[in-house]
């Protein structure tokens, strides 16, 4: 049968369905009184009539508009519930109501249970019935679609978050004689880790490791391979690799993994010995850091190096020994906690966020911190806010009680 346009009786109200009506009953009597009770309804649509499931199924695999099936449960190929399932498994996006004889309202209740929106009973079909059943029907699809979708993107958000602070670091320091304070802040929508990363680490030998790093880029796969670094930066640390080999093992690991040739990664690495009056800094690309003295904060460039992958397997690296008095700290920052701008034309800037930090020399480690990542923000906030991934490090020595 193809399809029939239903036509509205004068002074009527019409509902037009943006979808289309499949019947599949293979009685020819049935399907003309299912015709007229739709010509007579208040519903807008024509209708297709298939006579077996097997026809129904071809016509319903080549649509892609809304449809609804007005499906009978005693066709030629196919018997009862056995019916729903079929539809249900390979067209999910269907809306069915079942049609059922005077007899079998609970077969109507069990095929509703299998996935079937509504069910009629023949006997008692009226235009009105047919018309509700069918909005009724299309409706609860969009609904159930709807409510699937957004069960499963909660569920994925839910499984990523739990992933991602799985592999958030957690410094492994052996005793509470070192302060090492972090705040990580992701650029990328609705994530918790970015290309950023950092790690701090005590070993036996009681000095302190700490790396801090930044991967070009802001995707799911920077954050990986910012994920990816940090692990071997630690690995390489506890197996008691020297300092410049870990920066090489980083680059080689870097290249190895990227999906682009056109990623590197900035890094800066520095060892805290246990005498506490200096540290060690390995400088890869990566920005200065801010030098904690009291309340007085300088700004110091450690000799540097080239950033890994630019050019690999050329760069060349060297430690720089940094002076370090009882009551200091150093704070590491990746580039996002400067770039952001503060005007049309202008950024914070290296000079802004040391401007910002001395007035905040007064504060102890973790105020201190978030005064910088709330100053840059709310500098930015009028021009888009930060749009780079930041990440600060605020790392010393805790002074005993006889200091």
């Amino acid at each position: 049968m193809a399809a029939l346009p239903a036509q509205s009786a004068p002074g009527r109200s019409v509902w037009s369905v943006d979808a289309t009506i499949l019947l599949v009953e293979d009685d020819a009597g049935d399907a003309l009184l299912v015709e007229e009770m739709l010509t007579d309804s208040e519903l807008d649509s024509g209708l297709i009539w298939r006579k077996s499931l097997t026809e129904a199924l071809e016509f319903l695999q080549a649509l892609s508009t809304p449809v609804c099936v007005l499906l009978d449960l005693h066709l030629p190929d196919v018997h009862g519930l056995q019916a729903v399932t079929q539809i249900v498994e390979t067209t999910p996006d269907a809306a069915i109501v079942v049609l059922t004889g005077l007899a079998e309202a609970e077969a109507g209740l069990a095929a509703v249970a299998t996935g079937a929106q509504d069910y009629l009973v023949k006997g008692r079909i009226d235009p009105q019935a047919l018309s509700r059943a069918v909005r009724y029907a299309l409706q609860r699809k969009q609904v159930e679609r709807a409510a699937a979708a957004l069960r499963a993107n909660r569920l994925m958000a839910q499984e990523n978050a739990r992933l991602e602070r799985g592999l958030l670091p957690v410094p492994l320091l052996r005793d509470e004689s070192f302060d090492a304070v972090a705040r990580y802040e992701p650029g990328r929508a609705h994530g918790l880790l970015s290309g950023d990363f950092y790690d701090v680490v005590q070993t036996p030998d009681g000095n302190v490791h700490a790396v801090i790093g930044d991967v070009s880029g802001h995707g799911a796969a920077e954050a990986a391979l910012g994920v990816c670094l940090r692990v071997a930066w630690r690995t390489a640390v506890l197996c008691g690799t020297d300092p410049l080999e870990q920066i090489r093992l980083l680059e080689a690991i870097l290249v190895a993994e990227r999906s682009d040739p056109h990623v590197f990664a900035t890094v800066t690495s520095l060892v805290f010995p246990t005498d506490a009056r200096h540290v060690s800094v390995v400088r890869a690309g990566h920005p200065g850091l801010l030098l904690r003295r009291g309340t007085e904060v300088e700004w110091f460039e450690p000799e540097g190096g080239m950033a890994l992958g630019l050019l690999p397997g050329a760069g060349q690296w060297s430690t720089t020994e940094l002076a370090l008095p009882r009551e200091g700290g150093v704070v590491l920052f990746t580039d996002g906690l400067f770039e952001g701008r503060t005007g049309p034309d202008s950024r914070l800037g290296e000079e802004g966020l040391l401007a910002m930090a001395q007035n905040a020399g007064g504060l102890a480690a973790r105020p201190f911190i978030d005064a910088l990542v709330a100053g840059a923000t709310e500098g930015a906030s009028p021009y888009g806010g930060l749009a780079d991934d930041v990440a600060v490090l605020h790392l010393g020595w805790r002074k005993t009680p006889d200091e």
